[in-house]
């Protein structure tokens, strides 16, 4: 895997000089400053892990937003722009926004209101501690992995375009990330997310500016396009989706379906490495917004991920072909081709800022997770605070040394993002089957939840285990995670019905303000002066979101 990695860099080797690398060490610095600052605001394990409960929707919202632009996000989706076309925008305008909205006008009230810790907290109160173990141990895996990728992404871009060594790229980066975290906790990772958030914006826009200008504008780019293997269904989102003759390999159904709905919302609803920086929000309304905000600038992330992609498929002909550069290159050659130095040394900075940033998100979930809910909820109960903070501290380092470790598997996949939906389609999609349900039927029962969420589970890995096998015929990898999730979802939802109707469900009394249709009335009101104002309503400001994305579909169709 090294071996690929060196075999490709001397064709990205970027002439970094002394200006590119100032700017750089100044953000690791800024970095770390934030980190021994945030540090003194960390007095107990609420402080370390959920921020204290006390921060603003403009500062929660960007961190949401941020903390999903990682290694996946810049370098997958520019990937994706190079193998499969504009279609990839359905990974935002229909794999994103809607359920970021529904998170926040109908899921967030309960994650907040119930006070719970985790996602995997609120399991155990709407169901029992063994769905919350298995929930746990699932998703703090499927951090370290993510976590992973983030690391390979970031090592492959210092090792190409900086020439650094593999295995030394990767212990750096994680050694920065470590070293915040464990000073500052959850607040650390979020006030870096805000700024880190710009950082990647400065890195990107000059190189779709100046990728656009090489190409000949947006009439050049789609001209040139066509001339590709992808051709004209390469500038379309849904042409060819009835028969499944287009790029991504589709139909429409598996789109909507299997992204629009189950892997989009299994992620954004109940993935915790998110739904952690709502929790953080300083009341119920700030915490509904939180990834309503987010959706805003989401909707436009496509401008510097697939265009990007679109440039690079046109200008480097080789990428993704036997011989030449993965599609994971794609970002870094254009970087290489378009800046000049400084520019240069601002986007090699975004670029590791959001490998930070996403890798900050996944440990900081896992810290969390395996604090709360595997340690304190089963195995060590009834110990001090001070106890459960340093155990934190140290389920950080420990989350970091697993990363480096799963960062090898990372450099096996040409298309990361590839990976990830595959990941997505183990852990997420059964999840939002055992949420939703739970959530609108409150007769579903405690061990309901566990044995649906444990058969979707081995149903998902099943399902991938026979596409590789030749056993199961979904074409691309890509539609195999669409088509892996549908299948989780619902031998998940078959599951909890039958056993619903075998055992025992909660008295109504436990499930007050866990589920839909039965408030909790002794929580007091939290709102603040403004939250009423017409431009801080979540249901407002969600529809907006919503009419946006399905405007911008209209010019691809």
């Amino acid at each position: 895997m090294a071996h690929q990695l060196a075999l490709a860099a001397p064709d990205l080797r970027l002439d970094v000089n002394l200006l590119d690398y100032l700017i750089l060490s100044l953000y690791f610095l800024t970095v770390l400053g934030i980190g021994f600052v945030a540090r003194r605001t960390v007095k107990t394990s609420l402080d370390f892990f959920l921020s204290g409960r006390s921060l603003p929707a403009w500062i929660t919202g960007l961190a949401f937003l941020s903390a999903n632009l990682g290694a996946t996000e810049i370098l997958g989706m520019a990937a994706n722009g190079v193998q499969y076309g504009v279609a990839t925008v359905h990974y935002y305008w229909i794999g994103a926004v809607p359920a970021m909205v529904f998170l926040g006008v109908v899921m967030m009230p309960f994650y907040y209101r119930s006070k719970v810790h985790s996602v995997p907290d609120f399991l155990r109160r709407r169901f029992n501690g063994q769905t919350q173990l298995v929930n746990a141990v699932t998703f703090a895996v499927a951090q370290i992995l993510i976590a992973g990728i983030n690391l390979y992404a970031l090592a492959l871009v210092m090792g190409a375009l900086l020439g650094w060594p593999l295995m030394l790229s990767i212990v750096v980066s994680a050694a920065i990330v470590l070293v915040y975290l464990v000073l500052g906790g959850l607040s650390s990772a979020i006030y870096n997310e805000v700024m880190q958030f710009f950082v990647i914006l400065a890195g990107l826009i000059p190189v779709t500016v100046l990728g656009l200008i090489k190409v000949g504008g947006f009439s050049g780019l789609a001209d040139k396009v066509r001339q590709t293997a992808l051709g004209d269904g390469g500038l379309h989102a849904w042409q060819g989706t009835a028969s499944g003759d287009n790029p991504l390999g589709a139909h429409w159904i598996g789109i909507v379906l299997g992204l629009g709905f189950v892997l989009s919302f299994g992620y954004w609803t109940t993935n915790f490495a998110e739904v952690q920086r709502g929790l953080s929000a300083r009341n119920t309304t700030a915490a509904r917004l939180t990834p309503i905000v987010a959706a805003y600038p989401k909707v436009f992330i496509p401008a510097v991920t697939v265009v990007p992609g679109l440039v690079a498929l046109v200008l480097f002909s080789d990428l993704g072909k036997p011989g030449g550069p993965q599609y994971n290159y794609a970002i870094p050659l254009l970087m290489g081709d378009l800046l000049p130095n400084g520019v240069l040394g601002v986007a090699v900075t975004g670029l590791l800022a959001s490998f930070m940033a996403g890798m900050a998100a996944n440990i900081s979930g896992f810290n969390t997770v395996f604090t709360y809910d595997i340690w304190r909820s089963h195995i060590r109960k009834d110990r001090s605070d001070g106890y459960y903070l340093r155990l934190g501290r140290w389920a950080t380092v420990a989350g970091v040394l697993l990363g480096i470790g799963t960062a090898l598997i990372a450099a096996g996949f040409s298309n990361i993002m590839n990976y990830l939906q595959t990941l997505f389609s183990f852990f997420n999609a059964p999840l939002l089957a055992t949420f939703l349900i739970g959530l609108f039927w409150r007769r579903m029962t405690p061990w309901a939840g566990f044995w649906g969420l444990l058969c979707g589970t081995l149903a998902a890995f099943a399902s991938y285990i026979l596409y590789k096998a030749g056993l199961l015929a979904f074409g691309t990898e890509l539609n195999a995670s669409f088509w892996g999730a549908g299948i989780a979802f619902v031998v998940d939802a078959a599951v909890s019905v039958v056993v619903t109707l075998l055992t025992t469900p909660k008295p109504e009394s436990e499930l007050r303000g866990l589920v839909y249709g039965l408030t909790d009335t002794t929580l007091a009101d939290d709102s603040i002066k403004g939250d009423q104002a017409w431009y801080r309503s979540p249901l407002l400001l969600g529809t907006g979101a919503l009419i946006l994305s399905a405007a911008l579909y209209l010019p691809f169709i």
